[in-house]
């Protein structure tokens, strides 16, 4: 009865299924696909408390604003970091690609990293309640990613999926629709971004912002070592005396700043492929290690991991929206969710 109740009421609504990121929300509508993507980051004024903006227009404001105004990162390292903010910025998404003729609150599935306790569990699943869902339910990063990905995720085979986002690698080994074994470390876009700002500070006496951080590891930043040498000229303020000034960086030295964060997260895949029981390993070795998230798209990133794992690494062909296709997926098709809602994580 309870069943039936519920596809009743989807007819009526506009159930939907989030990526709530470190770095980016992203919002897909049944049967209308992606339909939001934007920074997960809210400005506010200090004082007052009020939201003066959400998402790409908030992003813009980082390192920008007055005294009176932050901008927040509601999320850290892929858990909710501060509860209320996390529920406006929510709140805000979810109205703003609701449809409003929808009679009934939507059904909300979210991506949630696999290892995250159950407390944070709870904080994501009453920041959507509060946010205006009907019904929540979570499904873990990794395996939303797989199933994105295309993957036959519920056939008795391993897969390994490396999903790297803004504030964690999530690293599991999926087989008959359920997480066999994962691995998180708290090593992503983000941290790539603070030792790229370190490294400048430390060799150069100069300061630069998380935005110029970005572009320097999105341009010159490498894994591994490029084919051409590539340089990129770099504005940030002097420590010492305190005029802006500019500097020209190489590949070489991008690389090696990232080096000690590549190397976490080598070892975080080591870590898990060193846990797989045996016969699924046999499977990976055949079918290789799935690569996705924003941060898989950092230059020779899966050169590396070739190199250091001696399998073969897929790059799917978009990933930085393959966990929300993902939880899509399971929107559109209630009995893989309940299958997979059915599973617990072994290693948890």
């Amino acid at each position: 009865m309870m069943r039936w109740v519920s596809r009743f009421l989807s007819l009526f609504s506009s159930d939907m299924a989030i990526d709530l990121g470190t770095a980016h929300t992203l919002v897909y509508i049944q049967g209308m696909g992606i339909v939001l993507n934007e920074p997960s980051v809210v400005a506010i004024e200090r004082q007052s408390g009020k939201i003066l903006a959400v998402g790409s227009v908030a992003k813009r404001m980082v390192g920008r604003t007055p005294g009176n105004i932050s901008a927040i990162h509601p999320m850290k390292e892929g858990v909710i970091a501060d509860f209320e903010m996390a529920e406006q910025m929510l709140r805000y998404f979810i109205t703003r690609v609701r449809n409003r003729s929808a009679f009934f609150r939507p059904r909300i599935i979210i991506g949630v990293p696999s290892r995250i306790t159950q407390v944070e569990r709870r904080a994501v699943k009453e920041s959507a309640e509060l946010a205006g869902a009907r019904e929540v339910y979570l499904i873990e990063e990794p395996l939303a990613a797989a199933i994105g990905a295309g993957l036959p995720i519920t056939e008795p085979a391993g897969n390994m999926v490396v999903d790297i986002g803004g504030g964690t690698t999530d690293i599991a080994v999926i087989s008959l629709g359920g997480i066999v074994y994962s691995e998180s470390v708290k090593m992503a876009g983000y941290q790539l971004d603070a030792a790229i700002i370190q490294y400048i500070k430390r060799e150069y006496n100069l300061l630069i912002g998380e935005h110029m951080a970005e572009r320097v590891k999105l341009e010159i930043g490498s894994a591994h070592p490029l084919q051409e040498k590539a340089q990129m000229m770099v504005r940030g303020r002097d420590m010492v005396s305190g005029i802006p000034r500019t500097i020209a960086l190489e590949d070489a030295e991008i690389r090696e700043a990232l080096e000690g964060s590549i190397a976490a997260i080598v070892s975080a895949i080591k870590l898990a492929l060193e846990n797989t029981p045996p016969e699924l390993a046999g499977d990976i070795i055949d079918r290789g290690i799935v690569l996705t998230g924003g941060g898989s798209l950092l230059q020779g990133l899966d050169a590396r991991l070739r190199e250091e794992t001696a399998l073969p690494i897929i790059m799917v062909d978009d990933p930085l929206t393959s966990v929300v296709l993902g939880v899509g997926k399971t929107l559109e098709e209630i009995t893989l969710l309940r299958s997979i809602a059915s599973q617990s994580t072994v290693n948890s």
